[in-house]
């Protein structure tokens, strides 16, 4: 099957066209849709086996970051959760992810919030390249074979919260956390490398399908090698946000 992306744009959504060249030098194809023309059109969804809500501030994050689009998108969600539940699979970056968040569908697709991306605890924006640490064990599509990346950030708003403890449990339970912000050993560390202040370091959250994937750093800014800090260093070999990428078009491309 063609690995097919429906990247959608809107007011404030600032990632788009970054995320359509780094799906595509992936291998796959892309095409990109302002939100109402998908609300108006919510049939357009069928065209498509990945939905994609890349980074911004959409609508200025009035209401809080990724609210108000939240709230837009809820009036397909009946064609939102077809989509889902026909076995397709759902990308959200940065502002993306606080929309699913807010949607109540990460990390359980039923439509009732449980996390939440809240304001960063240094109260302030935070712009910075980081290094995560996945989880071998994760069902996550997006995340298989990764070990360590570096990415950048650049966001307010990213401090994950679970509702309680119980979610939290369960979260680690089900291997649900995909990333974590780590330090340059690779060992969980707080503020710089933690950027936002993330309860168990946590920088994306999967359903328990992985087919959804919420992250807030961003894969889609390192599409190229030249995109690092440290590109002329010799350090980095590769432009690893497409690794994220990759492994989307591939498991596509073999159903």
């Amino acid at each position: 099957m063609e690995a097919n992306a429906l990247v959608l744009t809107g007011y404030g959504i600032n990632c788009e066209k970054e995320t359509k060249l780094a799906f595509e030098k992936a291998g796959g194809k892309a095409s990109i849709f302002h939100v109402n023309e998908l609300i108006a059109q919510p049939q357009l969804l069928d065209n498509f086996n990945l939905f994609i809500i890349p980074g911004g501030f959409s609508f200025g994050d009035d209401l809080g970051s990724g609210k108000v689009f939240a709230n837009k998108l809820m009036k397909i969600k009946d064609r939102v959760s077809n989509f889902i539940n026909s076995g397709k699979l759902v990308l959200a970056i940065c502002n993306g992810f606080q929309v699913l968040v807010k949607m109540g569908l990460l990390p359980y697709p039923d439509f009732n919030q449980r996390v939440t991306l809240t304001v960063n605890d240094s109260g302030k924006f935070e712009d910075r390249w980081v290094r995560l640490k996945f989880n071998p064990a994760s069902p996550c599509i997006f995340t298989k074979g990764i070990d360590y990346i570096t990415l950048p950030v650049r966001h307010g708003e990213g401090k994950f919260l679970p509702a309680d403890e119980n979610i939290l449990r369960d979260l680690a339970e089900k291997n649900l956390i995909t990333a974590q912000y780590c330090d340059e050993q690779g060992k969980l560390a707080g503020y710089p490398f933690n950027p936002n202040g993330s309860i168990g370091n946590i920088a994306g959250v999967c359903d328990p399908t992985g087919r959804i994937y919420g992250m807030m750093p961003h894969p889609e800014a390192f599409n190229e090698i030249t995109n690092s800090p440290l590109w002329s260093s010799g350090k980095i070999s590769e432009a690893q946000g497409l690794k994220i990428f990759k492994n989307a078009v591939g498991f596509l491309k073999s159903i």
